[in-house]
């Protein structure tokens, strides 16, 4: 074991595993947008077609949940960012990490939304349940509920590309 890295339990399992925290202190691995900038830009093209016709305040609630999940503490700082200069709620921004304890802080629609990015971003564990699925077809029309499925990809895309070139939280590089 290295000193960077911690022995730690498994929430779930109980079982010891080794965590190496994500070196947010360290300079950025590589520049993503300048080593592949042709996948870069097709990330950017996914991202914009995915939100046509979604409500913003929406798109960043998902972009927020989606990003608490995967540790992303660099979109997290971008997109609390961009839902406050947008008029979110203090709030509700910090409602979102428990949104299930606190569902009466959103809409329905909203908690929908929710709980799809939830299944989406965990869907190795379970997959996208059939009553998660059902709520959000409930609440969008189908052509919307596909761009809020691609809106969750791709925000699980991002939150990877970040993590994993060590992208430091605050910089909010775009």
């Amino acid at each position: 074991m290295t000193t960077t890295e911690i022995k730690t339990n498994d929430r779930t399992t109980g079982e010891a595993t080794t965590v190496r925290p994500n070196p947010t202190t360290a300079a950025p691995r590589l520049n993503f947008a300048k080593a592949a900038p042709k996948v870069f830009r097709a990330v950017i093209g996914l991202d914009a077609a995915a939100r046509e016709g979604l409500d913003p305040a929406l798109v960043e609630l998902v972009q927020i949940r989606a990003s608490h999940l995967n540790r992303c503490a660099y979109c997290l700082h971008m997109h609390t960012t961009d839902a406050r200069k947008a008029g979110e709620s203090e709030d509700r921004l910090h409602m979102v990490a428990v949104w299930q304890e606190a569902e009466h802080f959103f809409t329905a629609r909203e908690q929908s939304a929710l709980a799809l990015t939830d299944a989406v971003t965990r869907i190795g564990d379970a997959g996208v349940p059939d009553e998660v699925y059902d709520r959000a077809a409930a609440h969008f029309p189908e052509e919307e509920l596909a761009h809020l499925l691609a809106l969750i990809f791709t925000i699980n895309t991002w939150n990877r590309i970040a993590l994993s070139t060590a992208k430091r939280a605050g910089t909010d590089e775009r």
